[in-house]
């Protein structure tokens, strides 16, 4: 039993050696292994030099301890040269890239775009009630700041220019209808004599038109009337959903004028905290002057459309158009739709003067419609709307067609102050962008600065 501590004390000896010798075999083996490896920093051997081993040559066999990964046979040399597929992006050409990424980002804009106008379109009578009050305040906005100037609280201005202004609109509107309701009978006789004279005219005319013509065309309008009744009564019953509208639509628009008036500049600092605070330097300074835009047009399109409805009347009232001075305060609130305003309001001026006076007046009409247009239109809205709305008449024709289509007569109202606004805010931040981008820039040093400086030539 003596001897068997001493017997397990050799076994483990022998296999300590053992071991030893494996790891020396093991790291014997790496060394090798490296050795065979290609250095990066010597170039490799040109093919087919004396240098570089022969693949045909019988080459030694790889060590035993060597990876086969290590050792991939080079391809042959009628092998044809297989060039790397690019990347997918730069397969793409230029343009097209350019064109997709301003095409997503299109469609991105055009769905907010449509997004934003069904939500405006949901509801239509609280955005142009609120876009009335806008318009409105820019008009007696300058009346509250005199009296403030003057002394007077803020709160007795805005309540005497919000009274004023409100009782003198009223006080039109109420005038027009008086004067319509105290016309209306002898306006309906003197357009059925105005009937009668223009149905001798045609006969009479070089036309040909004869009095079966007459008669039939008579006749077709009768049935129609008759036959859309339903509809007219219809319209009739809605009429008294749009009157409601309307008185809803006026009283919204006097508190948000009152507001605007008393608290317009606590409500725009409110407005911008909405704004990122990266943007909102940018914000505060296009605001005031997309006001100053705003009221520079209202007033200025108020100015012109005074003149317009003045002259136009009093040409029309020395031509013994009846209901002259209804037709010139029609001539004033038409001229708020550029364009199309002043075409409709001398259309309905020159066609109460057929019915009623005949050719030789609806001539006479006509001529003084289109002479003070024309003075407006080169003299007026240049000399007063010109430094306030720099706008192409394109754009002008364009946003009334687009707002009509959109929202009909309110649209086409306030579609050339949208975009007389935009445009303001738009060049503004333009240049605010390229003021922020000279400021982060850093100045020039040294020989730099030297010729970045001006000349004293």
């Amino acid at each position: 039993m003596s001897r068997v501590p001493g017997w397990l004390g050799r076994v483990g000896a022998g296999i300590s050696r053992m071991g030893e010798r494996l790891d020396e075999r093991r790291a014997e083996a790496e060394r090798e292994a490296e050795s065979e490896l290609p250095d990066p920093a010597r170039p490799e051997p040109a093919a087919g030099s004396a240098a570089g081993p022969d693949p045909g040559a019988g080459a030694e066999p790889a060590p035993a301890g060597a990876s086969r990964k290590d050792h991939v046979p080079a391809p042959p040399d009628y092998a044809p040269a297989v060039a790397a597929r690019p990347e997918p992006v730069a397969a793409v050409p230029w343009g097209l890239r350019v064109a997709a990424e301003a095409g997503w980002r299109l469609l991105v804009l055009a769905g907010a775009l449509w997004v934003l106008i069904k939500v405006i379109s949901s509801v239509q009578l609280v955005v142009f009630a609120f876009i009335a009050a806008l318009l409105i305040t820019a008009l007696l906005q300058p009346t509250v700041a005199r009296l403030r100037r003057h002394g007077v609280p803020r709160g007795l201005a805005t309540a005497l220019t919000a009274i004023l202004g409100f009782v003198i609109m009223g006080l039109v509107g109420w005038f027009v209808v008086w004067q319509v309701q105290e016309n209306i009978d002898a306006l309906s006789d003197q357009v059925q004599d105005g009937i009668d004279e223009l149905r001798k005219w045609l006969l009479n005319s070089p036309f040909h038109v004869t009095e079966d013509q007459i008669n039939d065309i008579a006749k077709s309008l009768r049935e129609a009337i008759g036959a859309n009744t339903d509809e007219i009564t219809s319209a009739g019953l809605e009429g008294v959903t749009v009157i409601v509208e309307a008185m809803t639509g006026i009283l919204l628009t006097m508190f948000s004028t009152l507001f605007l008036l008393y608290d317009g500049r606590r409500i725009w600092d409110w407005t911008l905290k909405l704004v990122p605070a990266q943007a909102r330097p940018g914000i505060a300074g296009a605001g005031p002057r997309a006001w100053r835009t705003l009221t520079a047009y209202v007033r200025g399109t108020v100015i012109v459309a005074l003149i317009d409805a003045i002259f136009i009347g009093l040409g029309i009232f020395f031509l013994d158009v009846p209901m002259a001075v209804p037709l010139a305060v029609f001539i004033f609130l038409f001229a708020f739709i550029p364009l199309v305003g002043a075409v409709v309001s001398g259309a309905l001026a020159v066609v109460v003067a057929l019915v009623t006076q005949g050719v030789f007046t609806a001539v006479m009409t006509l001529a003084v419609v289109l002479a003070v247009q024309q003075i407006e239109g080169h003299i007026l809205q240049p000399f007063i709307l010109g430094r306030a709305v720099r706008v192409h008449p394109l754009a002008v024709v364009l946003a009334v067609a687009a707002g009509g289509m959109v929202s009909g007569i309110g649209g086409a109202v306030v579609a050339v102050p949208l975009v007389a606004v935009t445009n303001t805010v738009v060049v503004y931040l333009r240049a605010w962008s390229r003021g922020e981008a000279l400021r982060q820039t850093p100045e020039p040093r040294g020989a730099t600065a030297v010729d970045a400086s001006p000349s004293g030539d």
